[in-house]
């Protein structure tokens, strides 16, 4: 999808130099990523500690008495 964006040259070049971006899209896309990433992990921990009495879940699988021949 196209869009027009009013973006601070300096700038864009300062984030293309940090995220080793190739194109201005990718700077933007990877800079997108990241504030959504970012968001999500402010949410979780925000949680932290909501559910006192909340218990470990247990695992799928059991953990093997023995270990595992790597071939």
């Amino acid at each position: 999808m196209k869009k027009t964006l009013l973006i601070d040259d300096e700038l864009l070049a300062q984030a293309k130099a940090a995220c080793n971006a190739a194109t201005d899209t990718e700077t933007i896309r990877r800079g997108l990523e990241a504030l959504v990433r970012h968001a999500a992990y402010q949410r979780l921990r925000e949680l932290r500690g909501s559910e006192p009495r909340a218990s470990d879940v247990p695992r799928r699988r059991p953990k093997s008495a023995t270990k595992r021949k790597v071939a």
